[in-house]
């Protein structure tokens, strides 16, 4: 058995801190899945904040660097976040239709 201490600065990678998702009640950061390739993070924040105030976006990237059709929003708090599933699940944005929910990933990926 190999037990591996995390060493990361809090927030995760590159040291910024920024709330992550776990199981939903007090997350901010919300799953977007369905994106079109083109969606930038701009794009995505723009839709997003319709729900509340977005304090950082983000489009899930491929191994190659391309995007794979998925993005984490994080919101100021997790009224936000609950509002976002509710509301804009289903909402079309770059002409597709996206789902929005909890972050089951902690923030990861990418």
């Amino acid at each position: 058995i190999f037990v591996r201490e995390n060493r990361e600065p809090e927030g995760g990678r590159g040291g910024k801190s920024r709330p992550v998702g776990g199981g939903f009640g007090g997350g901010t950061t919300v799953f977007v899945g369905n994106l079109s390739w083109d969606v930038t993070w701009q794009t995505l924040k723009d839709h997003m904040r319709e729900a509340g105030e977005v304090t950082h976006a983000d489009i899930l990237k491929r191994g190659d660097g391309k995007s794979s059709g998925g993005g984490l929003v994080t919101y100021a708090d997790a009224a936000s976040a609950r509002r976002a599933m509710k509301t804009l699940t289903d909402t079309e944005l770059n002409g597709r239709p996206i789902f929005v929910r909890e972050d089951r990933e902690g923030g990861g990926g990418g």
